[in-house]
């Protein structure tokens, strides 16, 4: 049966990509929606980017022969509707202000429900909009096509039992994965492995994608950090790994997301010499934030945006200069590295139309991002490039109201990018910042 979606403007601006997601049923955009986005377009960051995309992508539908408020057909199969007309307004209760664009989103699809054969579904990611379409009979609903179920999204290991031949098949060449533990497991997957004949003997493994095989890094240290607890460890493989391009790493505020790949970054770049340079993302944009119109240079802009890494140097400092007289600061480190294009602190404004080769690529609190918006800076990848995503997927820590805990990039990333075996992912789950943060973390 065919539906009709009408959709609301902050679906189109959470996916430009929309128009493929909805087989043959019919997109019905209501004017008003072009008008928002019209408006959009000029912001500066992410939410004026994907609103000109979307507009972009609208466009290009266009036909001499068929306007866009008669329907045009897609390659899905479904049609295109620009709707002009279904504004009356008096359906409304007297409670709701007509002069609110949601308001007169909600007045056209009521209208339209009143007239259509086909089911007529409001599509939105709006709380505040669902809630009143509700109590208006609309049937409503979220755009669903990104969402990853984070009740069962991959956390990049699991706890298994072997016996003492199979462990020591590990250690010597490899063991073919038995079929017993096979479910749910990717290449680069960890294990945490106890002895079924003695379960205080145990070990750390990874399947490689051929062989379960011994960590390789377990005994190393970056920048004088070296990994406290298990999930720790696999992360730190992977970061330590070049055959591997993409690690995810979530998990709670203190978890040490942020100071592993930064530790790992400056090894990798300044004492080896393995990636050309560090680059630090954040998307300040999508938190609600823009600096477009602050004074200063780029980087006197994004310094206070950058404080998690800054934080994390002078954290590793402590480390690494233990034994060392001399101690620089913050500051005077970064600035001289930057100097040197060695170390880059980015937002997503300034990334788009790059390629990023021989790079080392930390893209912190990755939860605030759209899926799309993962896509573009995960293909703003060059050669011998190495990308980092941080972040906490938890609703509690997502500013951006494009996205929740099932639909920002860090969990679509995690679930899309999974089976591959130049990506890993890893979900934190012990706090090490300190026991105060960790009963907040665990209890507020």
């Amino acid at each position: 049966m065919i539906k009709n979606f009408v959709l609301d403007t902050n679906v189109i601006v959470h996916d430009p990509n929309f128009l493929n997601n909805f087989q043959e049923n019919n997109i019905i955009i209501p004017l008003i929606c072009i008008e928002e986005l019209d408006n959009l377009k000029k912001r500066e960051g992410l939410v004026g980017y994907q609103a000109r995309k979307a507009l972009r992508i609208i466009g290009k539908l266009r036909d001499e022969k068929v306007y866009l408020n008669e329907g045009i057909l897609l390659p899905t199969g479904g049609k295109l509707r620009i709707e002009t007309n279904h504004m009356d307004l008096s359906g409304l209760p007297d409670a709701m202000d007509v002069n609110k664009n949601d308001n007169k989103i909600l007045a056209v699809t009521k209208n339209l429900a009143k007239i259509s054969k086909d089911q007529t579904i409001l599509v939105t990611k709006d709380l505040s909009m669902a809630i009143k379409a509700d109590s208006l009979n609309i049937k409503v609903e979220d755009y669903q096509s990104d969402k990853v179920d984070v009740e069962t999204l991959y956390k990049g290991y699991s706890e298994v039992y072997l016996t003492s031949e199979q462990m020591g098949q590990i250690f010597n060449g490899g063991l073919e994965l038995p079929d017993e533990i096979a479910e749910g497991v990717y290449p680069n997957h960890f294990f945490h492995i106890k002895n079924i004949e003695n379960p205080s003997h145990e070990m750390l493994a990874k399947f490689n994608g051929d062989l379960i095989i011994p960590l390789k890094y377990i005994n190393d240290t970056a920048w004088g950090l070296k990994p406290i607890n298990r999930e720790q460890k696999m992360a730190f493989e992977l970061l330590m790994d070049p055959d591997i391009h993409l690690v995810t790493i979530s998990g709670g505020a203190g978890s040490g997301k942020t100071i592993l790949a930064t530790s790992v970054a400056l090894q990798k770049v300044i004492e080896m010499g393995v990636y050309r340079k560090i680059i630090f993302v954040r998307p300040v944009v999508a938190a609600g934030n823009d600096i477009g119109f602050l004074p200063g240079t780029e980087e006197e802009k994004l310094k206070p945006w950058m404080g998690a890494f800054y934080d994390a140097i002078d954290n590793l400092f402590d480390s690494k200069n233990k034994n060392n007289k001399k101690h620089e600061t913050v500051d005077s480190f970064i600035d001289m590295y930057r100097e040197k294009g060695i170390i880059e602190t980015k937002t997503f404004n300034y990334m788009r139309g790059r390629t990023l080769s021989n790079a080392l690529v930390i893209v912190d609190e990755s939860q605030q991002t759209t899926p799309h918006l993962a896509k573009l800076m995960l293909t703003r990848a060059g050669h011998d490039a190495k990308f980092v995503f941080t972040g906490d997927p938890s609703d509690n820590q997502i500013d951006n109201i494009l996205v929740d805990s099932k639909s920002n990039g860090l969990v679509y990333t995690i679930d899309k990018m999974k089976p591959f075996d130049i990506t890993g992912h890893i979900s934190l789950k012990q706090v090490e910042r300190s026991p105060l943060a960790e009963l907040a973390e665990r209890y507020m």
